[in-house]
């Protein structure tokens, strides 16, 4: 190529350079534009009368949603539901206690847990059954006795108040029953997303399927003896309180002692992992916990004002349960788009791994949410961490932000602000 050719093409390949970045600039301007637009229209139709709902609603729905009814003006593009309440779920009821569920059905982002809510009553048994899935539980109220039969044939016995924590693992068979004065109620979570309490394994459900000569064998005993068995599944029935815990563990124990294996776990009786003046995060997962290899947790009680700053989870989507009080929480899930729901007791939230979100405290008294994980070990990843501990300078080229105000910024993960 002469020198004459060469200078001609460097010149073509320096306007096509020069080109391609004014398209690219000028497409960055353009979505911050309509962006910007977007959301000065959204601030002027709060203002008139854009905003109003004239047709039919429900109102209380409405009153209990103002995010979604009124969203915040940085709310942006589609962004599926991640929100659904017990409230709505079927309450299967039986004569000494309930349950409802809320799977992969109710909320179709939940892919990784499920939750089931259950009441017992004084002397109201969860029959003997196990699950393909792993159960882990929290007491929301009362008092109950559970059992279990480790994977060494060693039996547990062990009674759990409001607070308390168990897990059984996949193909423990175990039993819950309440106690007085008045039962119990408790959270369960499944590390499976498409779980369901209908399809469990019941001890009445399995013997009534099985011929009446093949059970006769198998315990050694005449068909004549089986006859009172029950004739299908019992789920959930009513029963008498059952002994004193020192009895029925001298019984389980028999000749080769109880399990090693400690199912259960006083959640209250550790200090918190994390606690400012706004609040407290207490975490539990297989470091502290040893039975619970598939499932991380923490709570977190936000005060008045509080919020669960913004952070992500490196290692797993996570599933909530709202315990008291009322909340609002946004989730950004990249290209522009966010979406923010309010949270009351009794709700579920999702969301899925890496997305980043916050929970804001929004009524006037203590919000209290559970954090739930399909993962041994409990992670997450804060926005203020991140930007501490990244050179001050390649912060400020990104957001802008003057030196003082980086300085400001927490240099660790404090979980809950202010501090």
């Amino acid at each position: 190529m002469d020198e004459e050719s060469a200078k001609k093409d460097l010149s073509r390949r320096r306007f096509l350079e020069i080109g391609s970045a004014a398209l690219a600039s000028a497409s960055v301007i353009s979505a911050e534009n309509a962006q910007a637009q977007a959301q000065e229209s959204a601030v002027k139709a709060e203002k008139d009368q854009s905003a109003t709902i004239r047709g039919p609603q429900n109102a209380p729905l409405t009153a209990a949603n103002h995010d979604s009814v009124v969203p915040p003006i940085t709310d942006h593009g589609n962004v599926p539901p991640f929100k659904y309440p017990f409230s709505y779920s079927h309450r299967r009821t039986h004569e000494g206690g309930w349950a409802r569920q809320v799977t992969i059905q109710d909320l179709p982002v939940s892919t990784t847990l499920a939750g089931v809510n259950m009441r017992l009553t004084a002397g109201g048994i969860r029959e003997l059954h196990w699950h393909t899935a792993a159960e882990w539980a929290l007491m929301l109220y009362g008092n109950a006795r559970i059992t279990a039969l480790d994977a060494d044939g060693k039996g547990f016995v062990s009674d759990v108040k409001q607070g308390d924590l168990w897990n059984f693992p996949s193909g423990i068979p175990h039993s819950i029953q309440g106690l007085g004065p008045d039962g119990c109620e408790f959270l369960l979570v499944f590390d499976e997303g498409g779980f369901s309490e209908y399809d469990t394994i019941l001890i009445s459900d399995l013997l009534a399927h099985t011929p009446r000569s093949v059970v006769a064998k198998n315990f050694g005993v005449s068909e004549a003896e089986l006859d009172s068995m029950p004739k299908g599944e019992l789920f959930i029935f009513q029963a008498d309180l059952p002994g004193s815990l020192e009895e029925d563990r001298r019984a389980v124990a028999g000749s080769i002692g109880l399990s090693p294996v400690q199912f259960d776990f006083r959640l209250m009786e550790q200090p918190p992992a994390k606690k400012t003046k706004s609040g407290d995060v207490r975490i539990v997962d297989s470091t502290i916990f040893k039975a619970s290899t598939t499932i991380a947790a923490a709570l977190v009680t936000l005060h008045p004002g509080g919020l669960r700053e913004i952070h992500w989870h490196p290692n797993a989507d996570e599933w909530q349960y709202y315990v008291a009080g009322k909340g609002r929480m946004t989730v950004f899930a990249a290209a522009a788009r966010a979406r923010t729901m309010d949270f009351e007791a009794g709700d579920v939230g999702y969301v899925q791994k890496t997305l980043p979100h916050y929970i804001e405290n929004t009524g006037d008294t203590d919000l209290i949410f559970l954090e739930m994980f399909k993962s041994g070990s409990y992670q997450d990843i804060s926005l203020s961490e991140w930007i501490s501990h990244t050179p001050p300078e390649l912060i400020a080229a990104h957001l802008h932000l003057a030196k003082a105000t980086i300085e400001a910024i927490p240099k660790k993960n404090v979980a809950v602000m202010p501090v």
